[in-house]
């Protein structure tokens, strides 16, 4: 008897990450395949732990008929019965608020909220389409950043701006990285065991950054709104922005277009230090003196300080703060940085272990600190595999 297998793609603004989930009879990583610098000819492929190759992968459909090539290659399928594809959408809009199965209607207003997440919508709807045209007979499911956050309360949601704005545009805030910020709770809702975790501040750092205040298991604040451009300071995003500086840009004679291209890759780390939006690179400048270097680490930590202490405010107090994605997997010295000065909120982290903590599950506070802090590395391919299987029926 074959297993059941979701084929899960995550399409990122310059990546593609697909993983193979199969039920033996418990969920298992088959395979797992990344393609990087998507867009670039630099791009590269590469299954599990074997050196990367090179591939063309000139957009986001043509890096997936390279995984598909590469699936097919390595018969990682043999054996197994493919019972949908899954995949992660950022945006959803109003509509979608839980895991869906894609038809033809679907697909068309997926396609509409594309200007909304134009770094990720259109992306994953490429992937979507390539593997749909690849295995013609199998469901595709979409699963929404969006979603974890549909039942904010509705002054979170709100802007303050005309009723005809919100009524006839639809202007709210929807928050996005709900996968990974349900996931990073999950996770330590089962490590805290019978510890304090009612109140939680999630913090999903990577090419994309937000923070998430939840309060038994919901949502009840978060950084990013209407696009996923509002909030903390990003790779290329620039985050919180008086809304004042785009009407000056386009009294200026700047265009829409013109506006969303900077705002969506020139901002953010790039746009501050004027040389990279990689903290490794950044990292390495601003211990040579580099003073563009400097500021945008520093503003990228004095952000996600502010928020975190906004959170505690929201929350009225935190029982635990995580730390996934990227950077937050990855990155210890920042992570102090953001932590610095917390002691008054009862944060205290330990060196030791922190510096540790590099790509991998770990306890980082300290004995005295009243808040458990955890890196939490995040697997949105296993999130997506589970809501595909649920979606399609196979438990």
């Amino acid at each position: 008897m074959t297993a059941p297998a979701v084929l899960v793609c995550n399409a990122g603004s310059s990546s593609l990450k697909a993983e193979l989930w199969a039920k033996h009879p418990r969920l298992q990583s088959i395979a797992r395949i990344v393609v990087e610098r998507v867009g670039t000819s630099e791009a590269r492929l590469r299954i599990g732990q074997r050196d990367a190759e090179r591939v063309d992968a000139r957009e986001h459909g043509a890096a997936a008929h390279a995984v598909l090539d590469a699936l097919a290659r390595s018969r990682s399928l043999e054996g197994l019965d493919l019972v949908a594809t899954g995949h992660r959408v950022v945006h959803g809009g109003e509509r979608f608020r839980a895991p869906v199965v894609v038809t033809a209607e679907v697909r068309q207003e997926l396609e509409s909220l594309g200007a909304l997440a134009p770094l990720h919508n259109p992306p994953a709807l490429a992937v979507l389409d390539a593997t749909s045209s690849a295995f013609a007979a199998v469901p595709a499911v979409a699963v929404f950043d969006t979603a974890f956050f549909a039942a904010l309360p509705e002054a979170v949601r709100a802007y303050a701006v005309p009723k005809d704005w919100r009524e006839r545009f639809g202007i709210q805030r929807f928050g996005f990285h709900g996968i990974a910020h349900e996931y990073l709770h999950g996770r330590y809702a089962q490590l805290a065991a019978e510890a304090r975790c009612s109140r939680v501040v999630s913090l999903h750092l990577g090419q994309g950054c937000s923070i998430t205040a939840i309060r038994d298991g919901a949502p009840v604040e978060t950084s990013m709104g209407y696009t996923p451009l509002e909030g903390l300071v990003m790779g290329t995003r620039p985050g919180d922005l008086d809304a004042g500086v785009l009407v000056r840009l386009m009294r200026a004679g700047l265009g829409a277009d013109e506006i969303d291209a900077a705002l969506q890759r020139a901002s953010g780390l790039r746009g501050l230090s004027g040389a990279s939006d990689d903290v490794r690179e950044l990292a390495a400048l601003e211990a040579r003196g580099d003073r563009g270097a400097a500021l945008a680490l520093e503003v990228f930590c004095h952000r996600a300080r502010k928020y975190l202490g906004a959170y505690a405010a929201v929350l009225g107090g935190v029982d635990a703060v995580l730390f996934g994605g990227g950077i937050g997997e990855h990155q210890p010295k920042l992570r102090a940085r953001i932590c610095e000065g917390l002691a008054w909120l009862g944060l205290e982290l330990d060196a030791h272990a922190n510096e540790a903590a590099v790509g991998k599950e770990a306890r980082i506070s300290a004995a005295s600190s009243r808040i458990a802090v955890y890196v939490i590395p995040v697997h949105e391919e296993l999130a997506i595999a589970r809501a595909a299987f649920s979606a399609v029926g196979s438990q």
